[in-house]
């Protein structure tokens, strides 16, 4: 037997009521954490602090609350109406009474610089209290909008169909709070025009209430399609509740244990129950398997036997699955994709704990008189006579055929490997009909996208020769195709120059930009634009396309001019959300490659140095391989794209699936060692592990195929990534694997 001593399992079994009151005592404790978990879909606060872009974006976030500002959109026929005004201020009335909004911007209540007799007027460009009414004072309204850089394109379409309402939240605001204010209070309005909300905090709102509705409708239907299945299998109500409440109390304790030390579900988190609920019923189906398989006289010997049998094994799998977890740590670019290899490697450790020793412990209290009436015989499955003695026959008769068709599959699909396409678009979460998709839509073909950029100067806001850098900067940048239009505290004081001498260039003299500067004192504009102590200020802009090829053209064309023109005197800097998508995009490879290529050296050496044989752990790793290259396939070939949720498939994918071969290889050694019999070894392997494996897979499979239900398009494909590599991975484990043993064991088998 495994570890050559009897003691441990019948420990297991002697320690049943103290294993039974922990568990208890533990589920209760985490189960009480539960209601301090919280979601935050906030990917901004998810980037790495080291990273030059994340960290320059932070910190313009925090100092100018780039990253904290929400839109929304009002569409209608046409925005130069006196009831579209109308409503425009009312939706402003109502959003400067949210708390935690500092200010809103929109056509009712915009800065407007304008020269007049008596001077420089520094006002409105609407009068919220006499909106224009007459088609004459519209015109006028019109002509000075599409005069102004400031304006055209930016709060008013050229379309003249949709107009903005911009509204930036205090530093301490509660995001979700605040999002969910504006949405109740402005649909309370009942405004006949059409609505669209957008920006960071609406987008982190938006998310986390999917996350909400996913987990709320999508786990419990997991979980009966998973019972479904496993009665269908064992036809015992113990090979149905223990599977499943192994999974559940391990998603207690691993997200009890996360609000526990303070962590909050992300966007990537959110998978961790349908997970979990998948693997912790996967090691508890291999105990209950086995425990079926043999009879005896007393349940306890049963049980000990049985863990014999599957302990290493299952310790086994569950090791590999941690390291594919784990391996997310090396190479991830975002913390919640770390967060969530740790979590879930946590969750995996709990549900490897609770098969060993729990199940046991339960299953150990079972009378023989139920083994009888209850418990059938694996062999006599259904599984067993339609699908797994004809198979073993088969890899018998056609090993080469078999594996000929395995080398088909992986050519095929190394093929569609070399056409996947990656993608670091947040607004892919979204279905095409869905109103955020919408927005986002609206804001690139009408106002010139959504992704923020952000310019940074540092040196002497007042300084003539900082201004008219920052000018020249808006100028070059407005060349590039992506970006249509730009505002800064430099936009400002041309404006200011032009309405007193028709020029908009910055003035030379010092004394007289102090002396614009001072009509702008007390107006909340500055506070985006300028640090409170006047040493730092930003450009504010926004990027077109998606396309990462022109992120990386842009980003080459702006470095070169901010090398060629920053001085001690004027420090520049940029960042925004293309930056930082480029850097994410090429971590998606980095985390891809490096993930799985330190999960499959571990694999291969636990499994190797477990087993005393590197060469078991070597082609317990084969149909893995397999399985990640048929996945990579059918993502290139089908046009999924590698992003931030689909990037987890094959590291997740590894660590569940190796278990499958784990079980086979582990099997075959055992029998084999105690028989010397090779025909025997492999058909004790197919039949037994066989048929564990097969429920896994079916089991595992439809749990995960559950998220094809979700509202967020990268969880579908992240469920249906996931199915077709479990069954593929099982497949690997029962044809491959065996066919590959056949072959290089033909002197055994003579």
């Amino acid at each position: 037997m495994a570890f050559n001593s009897n003691n441990i399992y019948k420990k297991i079994i002697s320690f049943r009521w103290i294993t039974i009151i922990l568990v208890i005592i533990s589920t209760c404790f985490f189960g009480f954490q539960l209601s301090n978990l919280t979601i935050d879909a906030d990917i901004i606060k998810s980037l790495p602090d080291d990273d030059k872009n994340a960290k320059l974006l932070k910190h313009i976030s925090k100092n100018f609350g780039g990253n904290n500002m929400g839109v929304i959109i009002l569409e209608t026929d046409n925005i130069y109406q006196t009831k579209v005004l109308e409503h425009v201020r009312i939706l402003t009335d109502s959003l400067s009474k949210i708390d935690g909004i500092a200010s809103v911007s929109s056509l009712t209540n915009i800065i407007n610089i304008k020269g007049s007799d008596y001077g420089i007027e520094v006002g409105r460009l609407v009068d919220e209290f006499e909106l224009p009414t007459s088609p004459e004072e519209f015109q006028t309204l019109r002509n000075n909008i599409l005069s102004n850089n400031m304006y055209k394109g930016t709060i008013v379409s050229e379309d003249e169909t949709s107009t903005l309402i911009i509204f930036n939240l205090e530093d301490e605001a509660n995001v979700n709070a605040v999002a969910k204010n504006v949405l109740d209070k402005t649909k309370q309005l009942n405004l006949p025009e059409t609505l669209y909300y957008t920006g960071s905090p609406m987008l982190v709102t938006y998310i986390s209430e999917l996350m909400k509705s996913d987990l709320t409708r999508l786990l419990p239907l997991a979980f009966l399609v998973i019972a479904f299945i496993l009665f269908f299998s064992f036809k015992t109500i113990s090979g149905v509740i223990l599977p499943l409440l192994t999974a559940v109390i391990s998603i207690v304790w691993s997200l009890g244990l996360m609000a526990f030390l303070g962590f909050s579900m992300s966007m990537i988190s959110n998978n961790i129950p349908i997970i979990l609920l998948a693997i912790g019923s996967a090691y508890a189906i291999h105990v209950i398997n086995r425990i079926n398989q043999l009879h005896a006289q007393n349940r306890s010997d049963t049980v000990q036997t049985a863990l014999a049998y599957v302990l290493v094994p299952v310790i086994l799998a569950a090791t590999t699955t941690m390291i594919g977890f784990v391996s997310f740590i090396f190479g991830a670019y975002l913390e919640m994709i770390v967060d969530f290899g740790i979590f879930t490697a946590l969750g995996t450790l709990f549900a490897c704990l609770l098969s060993i020793f729990f199940v046991p412990a339960i299953m150990s209290f079972k009378k023989t008189k139920k083994v009888t009436t209850e418990i059938k015989n694996p062999n006599n499955s259904s599984i067993t006579t339609y699908l797994l003695e004809p198979l073993n026959k088969l890899l018998f008769k056609y090993p080469k055929r078999i594996l000929v068709i395995w080398i088909l599959l992986i050519a095929t699909s190394i093929f569609g490997l070399f056409s996947i396409k990656r993608s670091v678009d947040i607004q892919e979460y979204f279905k095409k009909n869905n109103p955020t998709r919408l927005a986002e839509k609206i804001m690139v073909d009408k106002f010139g996208g959504t992704k923020p950029v952000f310019v940074l100067f540092k040196g002497n806001m007042q300084s003539p020769e900082v201004l008219k850098t920052m000018q020249k900067t808006a100028e070059y940048m407005e060349q590039s195709p992506d970006i249509y239009t730009s505002m800064s505290i430099a936009v400002l004081i041309s404006e200011l120059n032009f309405a007193i001498t028709g020029n908009r260039d910055i003035p030379e003299d010092p004394v007289q930009i102090e002396q614009l500067w001072f009509l702008l004192d007390g107006n909340e504009a500055l506070e985006r634009f300028v640090s409170d102590d006047l040493v730092e200020g930003i450009i504010i802009s926004k990027f077109k396309s998606p396309d990462n090829q022109s992120k990386k053209v842009f980003a080459e064309y702006m470095n070169a001019f901010i090398k060629e023109n920053s001085t001690e005197n004027c420090q520049i800097e940029i960042t925004g959300m293309p930056f930082v998508d480029i850097t994410m995009d090429q971590s998606l490879i980095n985390s891809q490659m490096g993930s799985i290529s330190i999960a499959i050296i571990f694999v291969i050496f636990i499994v190797g140095l477990i087993l005393r044989s590197l060469k078991s752990g070597f082609y317990a790793s084969i149909p893995i391989i397999a399985a990640i290259l048929i996945l990579f396939g059918v993502m290139g070939l089908s046009g999924i794209s590698l992003n931030i949720a689909t990037v987890l498939v094959a590291s997740v994918a590894l660590g569940i699936g190796i278990d499958y071969s784990i079980h086979i290889i582990s099997h075959f050694n055992h029998v084999f060692k105690n028989t010397q019999n090779f025909k025997t070894a492999i058909k004790e392997s197919i039949i037994i592990s066989g048929n564990a494996i097969i429920i896994n897979v079916i089991a595992v499979s439809a749990g995960f195929l559950m998220l094809v239900f979700s509202d967020m398009v990268p969880l579908q494909y992240f469920g249906l990534l996931i199915a077709i590599s479990m069954i593929s991975s099982g497949l690997g484990a029962i044809t491959l694997l065996p066919a590959i043993l056949i072959l290089v064991n033909k002197k055994h088998i003579k």
